[in-house]
């Protein structure tokens, strides 16, 4: 046992890495490896990459150097989306032996041997156009949520988005396979599946290699709601147009899924969605939302928005913030436009200056400081129920209501992974609702 092999992961970007991380690591476990933590010393290290932001580029040298300085002679692989567009700045990264790209990631273990460094370091990655079939995955282990992959890659076009280039067509996991794993989830004593995926709306796409709908997102929804144990499931980003009504409908009467929705909307401007390829205009948008609201007076709102994009001028940029200013929505991830290459945004005239982009994204940022406020004071004197997590932070424990307010009472190791019925009586000066012990047992 003591010759076992150390192997330890890290992940950046998305939900859909951080469930992709965990099938591959439970790979590794099958063939004899332990699995150790990032900040352990390990004989390897494998780190799935993201390219949806210039941070992300960034912060994989940093891993790197993390990883070297714990074991100098550790085997360092990378894996995921960076990996698959652009293979040879990884590889260029001194201390990297193993770059695999996105069909060649889910089969590591066959590429890699005896774990000595490489001295040629090695590049496998696929034309893009190969990847066409799916792995399901789902991450478990370190949280009391699972993440749950339903959907891969994506068939629309934005002008601005790689991950059609990093991830392929759409496709999806068929319905029994999804059903499988979520029961594997639920005996594991995990009390939350958030689903997720590249464009999860277009569920049932490619099943068994076909651009046919096998099944619809409800037919998914619908479906999962009938899984024994799991006490929420939690629907990941979602396109607006892909949002019907009848889900909608769905969700608020459903015994699991909880009423909160994340909706990209990436500009409130029309015309800047009509240069970024959206599939839809902001009256779309605007009803989705209206609709939500209506049948979920309580519901949580994210809104994904891109600011600083080519051509946005500042009328367009104010229009977005007035139109989300004025919307019942709860908080905001906010995005600012970088260049991406082989994306047709980068060569788009009109280019925003950085200080401009990172004016508005402080304005954005304030604007959802200001609207989850709002959301969290709607609740006060509202019982809710709160599923507690499992970081010791600074002496409380966090937890998320189903409707994702954030929730923290006094550390109580009792309360990990535990739902609790409670009050909402009172904000916090770090903006999280505060509980006191008793109100959490209550």
């Amino acid at each position: 046992m003591e010759n076992k092999k150390k192997v330890a992961f890290y992940t950046l970007g998305c939900k859909l890495n951080f469930s992709e991380t965990a099938t591959i690591a439970r790979d590794f476990e099958e063939e004899g490896f332990d699995r150790v933590g990032f900040e352990d010393v390990a004989d390897m290290y494998v780190i799935n990459t993201c390219s949806v932001t210039e941070n992300a580029d960034k912060q994989f040298k940093q891993v790197v150097k993390k990883a070297l300085k714990l074991n100098q002679n550790a085997f360092i692989a990378a894996v995921g989306c960076y990996a698959q567009l652009k293979p040879e700045e990884l590889v260029a990264v001194d201390g990297v032996d193993l770059v695999l790209g996105a069909t060649e990631k889910f089969k590591i273990i066959d590429y890699i041997n005896d774990l000595s460094k490489n001295d040629h370091p090695e590049i496998h990655s696929c034309e893009i156009a190969d990847a066409d079939f799916y792995v399901g995955s789902y991450s478990i282990g370190d949280r009391t949520r699972a993440f749950l992959k339903v959907q891969d890659g994506c068939d629309y076009k934005c002008t601005y988005c790689t991950i059609p280039l990093a991830r392929g067509i759409s496709r999806s996991d068929a319905l029994e396979n999804v059903l499988q794993n979520a029961k594997e989830i639920s005996a594991q004593n995990i009390k939350e599946i958030v689903l997720t995926g590249v464009n999860i709306g277009d569920y049932g796409k490619g099943e068994f290699g076909n651009k046919k709908h096998e099944h619809t997102f409800l037919d998914l929804v619908q479906a999962l709601d009938t899984v024994e144990g799991i006490e929420r499931l939690r629907i990941s980003s979602i396109e607006p147009n892909l949002l019907k009504n009848e889900t909608i409908a769905f969700v608020s009467t459903s015994k699991t899924f909880v009423p909160h929705f994340h909706i990209p909307l990436q500009s409130g401007s029309n015309a800047i969605l009509k240069l970024m390829k959206r599939r839809y205009q902001r009256e779309i948008y605007t009803e989705r939302v209206n609709k939500i609201k209506e049948v979920m007076p309580h519901a949580c709102i994210g809104v994904d928005v891109i600011v600083g994009f080519p051509g946005e001028t500042d009328a367009h940029f104010l229009e977005t913030y007035h139109f989300l200013n004025e919307m019942n929505i709860s908080y905001l991830h906010v995005f600012t436009y970088s260049e991406r290459d082989n994306t047709e945004a980068a060569n788009m005239e009109g280019v925003v200056p950085a200080n401009v982009r990172a004016k508005r994204s402080k304005m954005m940022r304030s604007l959802s400081v200001k609207k989850r406020r709002a959301f969290y004071e709607s609740q006060i004197g509202t019982k809710r129920t709160v599923l507690f997590e499992s970081e010791n932070k600074e002496g409380y424990i966090h937890g998320f209501t189903e409707n994702y307010v954030k929730v923290k009472t006094p550390w109580n190791p009792e309360l990990v992974n535990t739902l609790h019925p409670i009050h909402l009586t009172r904000i916090d000066d770090d903006g999280t609702v505060r509980l006191d012990f008793i109100e959490a047992l209550t």
